[in-house]
């Protein structure tokens, strides 16, 4: 990375972090872009020039999360399922702690910032909508589907939904204060009979991988 991207990631993070600490302190809806420049010791422009909305500072991941599934799939290990894929990330995820998975007991604070938010609690909605069409696509393609065949799309919604499922049972325990340990024992226990489940029927899909 050259001098100058690096300095635009820092930029980038220091905004990110800053909004992050005045949202946690009053709350998505009471900061304003303004405020978070100032704050950050830049122009509002600024901001703007790196997160074109309120909603992009808060969800700086936003573009990972949404190809996540996708990229999930697509680099799957041959003879492995779609299925197979997405269960193998979310297991490990949940065991990790990996921060987009959110099941940590810093986490508690992001998930109860959204849950008092209508415009961050649409955005999630939106994003997931975005990361099940990118999943699609890959199936799609790697299937060979005809475009007008919807296939590809509903299989997309039901492993794309199971894995909303499980990131909304983690939201839901984290903003409940449940212990970690706990939660994450009941996660992988049902991580693994949902997709057993949906793996059973998904085994060969898509096929030729």
């Amino acid at each position: 990375m050259g001098l100058r991207e690096l300095k635009k990631q820092q930029t980038r993070e220091l905004l990110a972090d800053t909004a992050m600490e005045l949202f946690a302190e009053r709350g998505f809806e009471q900061v304003t872009v303004v405020e978070v420049a100032r704050a950050a010791g830049v122009s509002p422009n600024t901001v703007f020039n790196y997160f074109p909305t309120k909603e992009d500072l808060f969800f700086d991941r936003q573009d990972e999360v949404v190809a996540h599934l996708a990229e999930v799939v697509r680099r799957r290990p041959a003879g492995s399922s779609a299925a197979d894929a997405v269960r193998a990330d979310l297991r490990a995820g949940v065991a990790d702690g990996e921060p987009t998975v959110g099941l940590n007991p810093e986490m508690g604070t992001f998930w109860r910032i959204i849950a008092d938010s209508p415009a961050l609690r649409a955005r999630l909605l939106e994003l997931g909508e975005r990361a099940e069409a990118a999943l699609a696509a890959v199936l799609a393609e790697e299937s060979g589907a005809d475009p007008k065949d919807p296939l590809p799309r509903v299989m997309a919604g039901a492993l794309a939904g199971a894995h909303r499922a499980v990131l909304a049972e983690i939201r839901r325990a984290m903003v409940a204060g449940e212990p970690a340990v706990a939660v994450r024992e009941r996660v992988e226990a049902a991580v693994e009979r949902a997709f057993g489940l949906l793996g059973s029927g998904l085994a060969g899909y898509p096929a030729g991988h």
